[in-house]
């Protein structure tokens, strides 16, 4: 207050409200004193007023605040509940072979024999088809959680694909989830299919989980992220396991488990990298297959066992001067392992069943201008080594490496719309080869949040 208003007095002085010469200098400042005093003398007095003023209106115990006071607030927060919603809108025209039965020679089916089932979720089905629609709500539900649901719409069914509660800002680095999620393993499998950058998952991810192309399960999520300048972050996972390669053994206690690292940083201002080791641990019991038999015949089994999966994977993103705006590069590898180990049944015979599987698959996409992008990737698979004891009399053990190429250009508006061409050579069944051609759109409507690295 006395710097206004002395800088008030010389301002007065400066106008020729006050003139005055050396001499008279004492009785300016005796002056400036006098305002002062004046003015701290009503201010003091104006804020008795205001903590009078308060200390009326202000509601006590013995007097509470009337009912007509506190409804609005209640009403506001009756309404503040208001979820992000979208939709995801992904179709495709399809043009490839025309084939009884699809599968990955050498790799067991998912669910059994693959007699066209998940022909949505692999697009396998010909012609144009609505292969996956979602619908998306997500909002916090106090200052301590935040809960997810996601739908999937397929051909007049409805299936729970993700529904989860996660923690926020437990400290310390630490973060839960629990309910049906996506497990964090390796590097594609938290990504739904609108976010791949190919119309289809990789061989890898089919063999590893089926026609859905990833592994998700009901159960508990815990991560840490370390506080280092270098991104670490580790996981553990405990649920139900009744998703391939597991069955569904309703029982108490889990039927699966998973643990995974992550680690990553910056290379100077436009390079960025991510590279992981996962583990997945599952029990299947009476898990259906059907396998070729060596007169040409089908024959029927059931697994029952241990499912041991690891997984690598890398990837590294380029933009110029760090802003993926105009021009970016993506490349993305992984690899597995898998290993199963238990007694397969045949016609009632039961006998020891053992196998030792792997695959990879590496791609690239680079975004030339705003709105186009093109890529490729190569994948392979090999059936390695499988020991079907005394069955291998009766069924057909097929030493084969499957393989697909894949390229791909894809346009988009914005962020919310995207049509794709895609062209591949897939020698995934032994003895075929099928050149297949994939025009597919992505629309997405509403909220939607950002991408996972």
């Amino acid at each position: 207050m006395s710097k206004k208003l002395t800088a008030l007095a010389l301002l007065l002085a400066a106008s020729g409200v006050v003139q005055a010469e050396d001499g008279d200098l004492a009785a300016i400042r005796a002056q400036i004193d006098e305002m002062k005093k004046t003015y701290e003398q009503r201010i003091a007095a104006l804020e008795q007023k205001l903590a009078q003023a308060e200390a009326k209106t202000a509601p006590t115990a013995a007097q509470p605040m009337p009912a007509v006071e506190r409804a609005p607030a209640a009403t506001s927060a009756a309404s503040g509940f208001n979820p992000e919603v979208s939709l995801i809108l992904q179709g495709q025209y399809r043009n490839m072979k025309q084939l009884d039965e699809r599968g990955i020679t050498g790799f067991v089916p998912a669910g059994g024999h693959d007699h066209g089932a998940g022909e949505i979720e692999d697009g396998s089905k010909r012609g144009f088809s609505v292969n996956h629609t979602e619908l998306v709500l997500a909002a916090n539900i106090d200052p301590y959680w935040r809960g997810q649901a996601i739908l999937a719409l397929i051909d007049g069914a409805v299936e729970v694909e993700e529904a989860w509660f996660q923690s926020l800002g437990l400290g310390q680095g630490i973060g839960l989830k629990g309910g049906r999620f996506r497990s964090g393993i390796g590097y594609l499998n938290e990504q739904h299919p609108h976010m791949w950058d190919f119309s289809d998952a990789p061989l890898m991810y089919q063999a590893l989980f089926g026609t859905h192309g990833s592994y998700a399960q009901d159960g508990v999520q815990a991560k840490w992220l370390a506080p280092t300048e270098l991104f670490v972050e580790l996981g553990a996972e405990a649920g139900r396991g009744a998703a391939f390669p597991g069955t569904d053994r309703n029982g108490n206690g889990r039927g699966a488990a998973a643990l995974f690292a992550h680690v990553g940083g910056d290379v100077g201002v436009a390079h960025n990298w991510r590279a992981g080791l996962s583990w997945l641990t599952t029990e299947a019991r009476d898990r259906a297959a059907h396998f070729e038999g060596v007169a040409g015949d089908e024959v029927a089994g059931a697994f029952s066992g241990s499912s041991r999966t690891w997984i690598a994977d890398f990837v590294w993103k380029w933009a110029p001067d760090g802003n993926p705006k105009y021009r970016n590069f993506k490349f993305q590898t992984e690899y597995f392992q898998r290993q199963e180990k238990g007694t397969l049944v045949v016609d009632d015979n039961p006998d020891a069943y053992r196998t030792r599987q792997s695959g990879w698959y590496a791609q690239g996409v680079y975004q030339f201008t705003p709105n186009w992008r093109a890529g490729l990737r190569y994948e392979q698979l090999d059936s390695g080594t499988r020991d079907f004891g005394s069955h291998a009399a009766t069924v057909l053990v097929e030493d084969y490496r499957p393989k697909k190429a894949s390229a791909m250009v894809d346009y988009s508006w914005s962020e919310f719309s995207r049509v794709r061409l895609q062209y591949a050579q897939d020698k995934s069944m032994l003895g075929i080869t099928d050149h297949q051609i994939t025009l597919q759109y992505v629309m997405s409507l509403g909220a939607h949040g950002a991408h996972k690295f």
